[in-house]
């Protein structure tokens, strides 16, 4: 593994703690894949915040819309098999569909530019009021045909994902659960993955809701199948096996249950959301984007009180699963953060000896500053942000320790900033970190800080 990525997965874990201190999250999971191979999985907070079960890396999360990512290499595979085409019109497969459906392609269902109906009229199950359709009440919800014309542009639909699962249960003769447990999942070497809600006992994790409007979080079971719907919905699994298999899908992967053509297929760019204020794009099963120099394609998903999201970036044979088990989990903020982490040092590189001694986490009134050493250089973090590299200022450490002291300049910094000032870390007689300086502001360890807060602004002071 590359030295810088050791180093930005040192620094990853402790920033997510902060944001989960600071966000008050039930539990997050963490995990990422390079070259194919999970290098690093983490679990912070609770499964359960009533019971008070601590989350770990092998609980399993309800990780939603990524089932369409399994589907639609599902449909891949029965084409590589030659048992469907993409072009085929959906009414080959299943029968009794309204002309206007039965005419759209297996293509325009996995890209959701079939014009169908998102989520049908009542969506009641995705509020947990009624449980998931059969396929009866799925086919009779679309029973009054596409809601705009094919192809006009990207509308997402949950239900044409169903329909999807449809088609796949006409050409196996099988049922969805059982073909793409054994084609997509076993065959993609997943231990913890399964396309619906299985029986029995496991660690799982269970959603929340958000603390407003009952001004507390609840536990959500999260536990229902999704019936008919799990081509869309269905998928329950873990931050690592999501982070290997989305790896497997990079048209480079050196393994995988798909030939290279058809994930390239899959990653394609085909129709953007022309109406979203961040710029993604859909394929068939995937979400791409770009977030600084770095393309990225992967999937979301949202459950009954679970937000999770995962992103491979083919040019670093990198993949980052997050998962949160709350309603208004922070999965994507995070995924996000973590690859701005990822980035920050790719580019730096890794610590060197004279930098490496500056690490640490040190506290103001204003909150909290990590000290993160890259090559050469120390990088200032700000870990309360979304982004904690964000217009980072810079200090290069001088070559030689006076007196228990480490100084350096501030080279790189905001016009707001500190920029061509002096920074310094000072230690004890036994060489332990007691507090820095950034120019003139003294930042102190967390428990001095709150030591000191506490004094100046009690209400018994």
């Amino acid at each position: 593994m590359d030295k810088w990525l050791t180093a930005a997965l040192d620094y990853l874990p402790t920033w997510i703690d902060h944001q989960m201190r600071l966000s008050e999250q039930p539990g997050c999971t963490l995990a990422v894949a390079a070259k194919g191979k999970l290098v690093f999985e983490a679990a912070f907070g609770h499964a359960d915040l009533v019971k008070q079960v601590p989350l770990t890396p092998q609980h399993r999360f309800r990780v939603a819309s990524h089932s369409k990512t399994f589907a639609a290499a599902a449909v891949l595979k029965l084409r590589e098999q030659g048992r469907l085409q993409l072009d085929d019109p959906v009414g080959r497969h299943v029968k009794g569909l309204h002309p206007s459906i039965a005419k759209t392609t297996l293509t325009q269902l996995l890209s959701h530019t079939a014009g169908l109906i998102r989520d049908g009229i009542d969506a009641s199950q995705w509020q947990d009021r009624r449980p998931f359709l059969n396929a009866k009440e799925l086919l009779a919800d679309l029973a009054e045909g596409t809601t705009i014309e094919p192809n006009e542009r990207f509308k997402y639909s949950n239900h044409g994902y169903g329909l999807l699962g449809q088609v796949i249960e006409a050409v196996t003769g099988e049922s969805f659960g059982d073909w793409t447990a054994r084609e997509i999942v076993a065959a993609s070497g997943l231990e913890h993955t399964t396309p619906d809600m299985p029986a029995g006992t496991l660690p799982f994790a269970h959603g929340h809701t958000s603390k407003l409007p009952l001004g507390r979080r609840v536990v959500i079971p999260a536990t229902n199948p999704t019936n008919a719907l799990a081509a869309a919905t269905g998928f329950v699994s873990t931050a690592g096996d999501l982070a290997r298999f989305y790896s497997s899908l990079a048209p480079s992967a050196k393994r995988s249950v798909l030939k290279p053509e058809s994930r390239r297929e899959m990653v394609r760019r085909q129709w953007k959301d022309a109406y979203g204020t961040i710029e993604r794009w859909y394929g068939l099963g995937t979400i791409s984007g770009k977030l600084g120099e770095w393309e990225w394609f992967g999937h979301s998903g949202g459950f009954q009180g679970t937000i999770t999201r995962t992103c491979c970036v083919p040019e670093k044979d990198l993949t980052v699963s997050v998962l949160t088990n709350a309603a208004d989990g922070l999965s994507h903020v995070w995924l996000d953060g973590a690859l701005h982490i990822l980035q920050a040092f790719a580019k730096h590189g890794a610590p060197s000896a004279r930098t490496a001694a500056w690490a640490g986490r040190y506290w103001s009134l204003w909150g909290a500053f990590d000290f993160v050493p890259v090559d050469g250089k120390v990088l200032v973090a700000n870990p309360n942000l979304p982004n904690p590299m964000q217009d980072a200022s810079q200090i290069v450490p001088d070559a030689r320790r006076r007196n228990g002291t480490d100084s350096g300049s501030i080279t790189l910094a905001g016009g707001f900033a500190n920029h061509g000032e002096t920074a310094r870390i000072e230690r004890d007689a036994r060489g332990r970190l007691t507090e820095a300086w950034l120019g003139g502001t003294r930042l102190v360890s967390e428990a001095k800080a709150a030591k000191e807060l506490a004094a100046r602004y009690s209400s018994d002071h």
